[in-house]
């Protein structure tokens, strides 16, 4: 356990830097995969196919091939997630406007990988809207998208918190591939450091980037059981 407290200084900042790549990459996939999954139910095929076509890509390649893709091809396209430079955000987020672009092209990955379950889970609980409520808004005059924005997706969202949470907490133990492609300082990439040219021993240094996992995955995982306990007995 030495190792641990020697180098915590490490492992803190290895812990924040994971932090900033799991926050960022969920609030960009809870975004990407809502608008898949309006797509999704769309009335327009064309658009239908877009967003079946984006889950089943998505859905069914592995997750290294999308961290390989985003980390060595999209530079040699020209892209490197500048356009993730947003004020205000790059100064919160102080790695987004580095000149190291793998951060972003991290962020990047991880969130059009998981936009795809995000999008089943929110089609799922769009699905458990009853068909009357979306019904009663057409006699109403609504549109299409103003009974989604007013109707449908208020009620989806709440039916599907709970697998949305369970697919957050599978992009969090995800993200420990992002070292492994470029990502410096992050939980996985410090492992790797310290385990290879530090020479240390590799079981406390896994415990400690364990524990980094588990304190960012167990508290959403309680907070997901309270929030099933509470459901089940409001029903």
């Amino acid at each position: 356990m030495d190792v641990l407290i020697k180098y915590s200084d490490q492992f803190v900042s290895g812990f924040w830097v994971t932090f900033q790549l799991c926050l960022l990459s969920a609030i960009g996939a809870l975004v990407v995969g809502t608008a898949v999954a309006v797509l999704r139910i769309s009335p327009v095929p064309p658009l239908r196919a877009v967003g079946t076509a984006y889950v089943t890509v998505f859905r069914n390649m592995p997750l290294t091939i999308v961290m390989f893709f985003c980390a060595f091809a999209l530079p040699t396209i020209g892209v490197n997630g500048n356009f993730l430079k947003i004020p205000l955000l790059d100064q919160l987020f102080r790695r987004l406007g580095t000149d190291l672009p793998f951060f972003r092209l991290a962020v990047i990955a991880l969130t059009l990988y998981t936009a795809a379950f995000v999008c089943e889970a929110l089609r799922a609980g769009i699905n458990a809207v009853p068909a009357g409520q979306a019904e009663a808004a057409r006699s109403l005059g609504l549109t299409f998208t103003q009974n989604l924005r007013h109707v449908v997706l208020p009620q989806a969202w709440k039916a599907a918190i709970v697998p949305l949470g369970s697919v957050i907490i599978a992009m969090i133990k995800n993200s420990a591939l992002a070292g492994f492609f470029g990502v410096v300082g992050d939980l996985s990439s410090v492992a790797d450091r310290l385990t290879g040219a530090g020479g240390e021993p590799i079981i406390p240094v896994f415990i400690g980037i364990s524990i980094g996992y588990l304190i960012m995955t167990i508290p959403l995982g309680l907070l997901l059981d309270r929030i099933e306990k509470r459901r089940a007995v409001a029903r």
